[in-house]
């Protein structure tokens, strides 16, 4: 038997990569987090996590049991909500930011429908830096988006690395302006990359600006420029750019819930995606057809 909060906790560290952000996410201390992984490990037989005081990473078994625990633990959320008789009601007015459109998010909120049938689901698709304004406006309840680099709020999904991409027959004279491929402000990628080149002294053009990812894709796969992007969920076709190219570092980026402030018949609603969204945030890096 591998126990729900056990299952919670391993999914919390395997996603943030932090004993500590699982901590706060979950609201537990430090110590109760190690004991519920360490008390997995036993149950399990195998090391889920490899670590040391600098980086802690996922085992072979440890990307085994991503599956398993979100299985364990979607079952075990469908029992709990028929035996318990409520169904939720309601408007839900849900943003995500850009960068989930080629990944498996369809998956998760199909999940979603599929247990709370009864919800009206409205999805924006957005810029992260759009969808914190429409947040802040009221417009929306829930968005999943990359956190502003001045904010601290809203729930870790999970922590990436900021990287430059770019089709692997590009070559970047370092005599010329770097060609960036860029969304309109006020993108965070955007805002990202261009302070990293301003402190580097690094000269840039723009090439190409477009309000969609799909856009910015083809730019990038066409060679017209590289483009700043989050690791985990690396574009089919681009590559990193590898960092003898000399184009300075972009730091993490931490993707967040954020709960707008209506209250009302949509907070339960609201509470549950969140809920579904951190139960299967792994499933969020890999690209629709990948299990």
């Amino acid at each position: 038997m591998f126990e729900p909060a056990q299952l919670r906790t391993f999914l919390a560290v395997a996603q943030t990569l932090s004993f500590t952000q699982a901590a706060q996410r979950l609201g537990l201390r430090q110590s109760t987090v190690s004991q519920h992984v360490r008390k997995l490990e036993e149950a399990a037989g195998r090391r889920l996590f490899a670590r040391d005081t600098h980086a802690v990473e996922l085992t072979e078994d440890g990307e085994a049991m991503l599956g398993f625990a979100r299985t364990i633990l979607e079952a075990n959320e469908r029992a709990t909500s028929f035996f318990a008789g409520t169904r939720l009601r309601g408007r839900l007015r849900f943003g995500a930011s850009e960068d989930f459109v080629l990944t498996r998010m369809p998956e998760v909120l199909e999940g979603f429908r599929r247990d709370h049938p009864e919800v009206d689901l409205e999805l924006t698709v957005e810029l992260s830096g759009t969808l914190h304004e429409l947040l802040a406006a009221g417009r929306l309840d829930l968005v999943l988006a990359k956190r502003r680099p001045e904010e601290s709020r809203g729930r870790l999904v999970w922590r990436d690395r900021l990287v430059w991409v770019g089709t692997d027959r590009l070559r970047l004279d370092p005599q010329q302006p770097v060609p960036l491929v860029v969304f309109p402000p006020p993108a965070v990628t955007r805002a990202r990359a261009l302070e990293a080149l301003e402190r580097q002294g690094r000269e840039w053009r723009i090439s190409c600006t477009s309000g969609s990812l799909n856009g910015l894709i083809a730019a990038t796969r066409a060679g017209l420029g590289v483009m700043a992007h989050s690791l985990g969920m690396l574009p089919p076709g681009l590559v990193r750019i590898p960092p003898r190219v000399g184009l300075p570092e972009l730091g993490g980026v931490d993707f967040v819930l954020l709960h707008g402030q209506r209250a009302g018949a949509a907070r339960g609603p609201a509470e549950a995606l969140a809920e579904a969204i951190l139960a299967g945030g792994d499933r969020l890096h890999l690209p629709q057809g990948l299990p």
